[in-house]
């Protein structure tokens, strides 16, 4: 078996964070409003959503940071863990957004595996899709006000009557 191994440039990873955006860092006072905002506690020195006892339990964790609605703020999606809480999907999220008096407001938030789409709705909100066990999972939609149902697809085909 032959390895091939892959050179990267510096210059190359600049041009890919150019092109792609580099991933965002939320400063410590805008990560606690996030959680916050998200209707999570810290305790200790983990955020948490869910009281889950049991050993599948994963606290509150930052996933992504970008602005996906072009408003020039930052999103956030945070995820917790554990099937205590979230059932056969052992996942639960939420999507929190910065807004322009610097206070960030709970956009939606369920359980699943939260995947931002390149589709948008109202506002130039990216349509979402709500992973979890199974092959058809629901797309959600911002209507200018909350993300509702549009249809459920399956490797970007609909799987389900509406």
């Amino acid at each position: 078996m032959k390895l091939k191994i892959l050179v990267v440039s510096a210059p190359m990873i600049l041009f890919c964070a150019f092109v792609f955006g580099s991933p965002e860092k939320l400063s410590p006072a805008d990560e606690a409003a996030a959680f916050k905002a998200a209707g999570f506690k810290l305790k200790g020195k983990k955020w948490r959503a869910c009281d889950d006892p049991t050993p599948t339990y994963t606290p509150g964790a930052i996933e992504e940071v970008r602005d996906i609605n072009g408003d020039g703020y930052p999103e956030a999606v945070i995820t917790e863990g554990g099937t205590y809480c979230y059932g056969n999907t052992g996942s639960g999220y939420s999507l929190v957004s910065k807004q322009a008096n610097d206070s960030w407001k709970l956009i939606t938030k369920g359980t699943g595996i939260l995947t931002v789409l390149t589709t948008k709705g109202a506002g130039g909100w990216p349509d979402i899709e709500i992973g979890g066990p199974g092959f058809c999972f629901p797309i959600q939609r911002w209507n200018g006000h909350e993300y509702v149902l549009q249809r459920h697809q399956y490797e970007g085909k609909p799987c389900r009557p509406k």
